[in-house]
C-alpha cells in the first residue's frame, strides 16, 4: 500500500512540472510582449519578465526534485533521517525564492490591471507568492517536526 501511495505522489510530482514548463514556453513570451506594449518607454521590461518568470522555474523544478527524493527516502524506509530534513529545508528555501521573485514582478500585474481595467489581475499576481509562502511555512513545520522525531528516535535507540 505504501509503495502505491508514493508511486501516486511521484507521478503527481512529475505532472506538476508539465504545466509550469508550458507556462514558461507559451505564456511568458506573451506576457513579455504585452509588457512592452503597455510600457513602451522601458523596452528592457521584456527581458525582465523573461528573467524573473523563467528564473523562478529553476527553484520550482529543484523543489520538485527534492520532493521526488523525499518520496524515494520514504520508499527506502529512510523517512526519519537527516537526508529528509535537508530535502525539506531545500524545499523551504526554494519556495521562499519563488515568492521573492514573484513579489518583485508584482508591479507588472498592477500595470496589466490598469491597462485592461481589471483589478482582479492584481490579486491573481498575489496567488503565486502566497502559495509559495504557504509551502515554505508548511515545509518549515514539517522540517521541525521531523527533526524532533529524529531526536526522539535517537534518544529511544540509546535507551534500549
Amino acid at each position: 500500500m505504501e509503495k502505491v501511495t508514493t508511486l501516486f505522489l511521484k507521478i503527481a510530482v512529475i505532472l506538476l512540472g508539465i504545466p509550469v514548463l508550458a507556462l514558461c514556453i507559451f505564456l511568458v513570451p506573451e506576457m513579455a510582449n504585452l509588457a512592452v506594449k503597455l510600457v513602451p518607454t522601458f523596452a528592457f521590461i521584456k527581458y525582465l519578465v523573461f528573467i524573473i518568470f523563467d528564473a523562478s522555474a529553476i527553484p520550482f523544478y529543484f523543489a520538485l526534485y527534492q520532493a521526488f527524493k523525499l518520496l524515494r527516502y520514504i520508499d527506502k524506509n529512510k523517512a526519519f533521517s537527516d537526508l529528509s530534513v535537508k530535502a525539506l529545508k531545500k524545499i523551504k528555501y526554494c519556495a521562499i525564492i519563488i515568492s521573492i521573485l514573484h513579489v518583485l514582478v508584482w508591479p507588472l500585474f498592477y500595470v496589466f490591471a490598469e491597462a485592461d481595467d481589471a483589478p482582479g489581475v492584481i490579486f491573481a499576481g498575489l496567488a503565486v507568492p502566497f502559495a509559495s509562502m504557504v509551502i515554505a511555512v508548511f515545509a518549515a513545520v514539517l522540517q521541525k517536526l521531523l527533526q524532533e522525531a529524529i531526536t526522539i528516535k535517537s534518544e529511544n535507540d540509546l535507551t534500549v
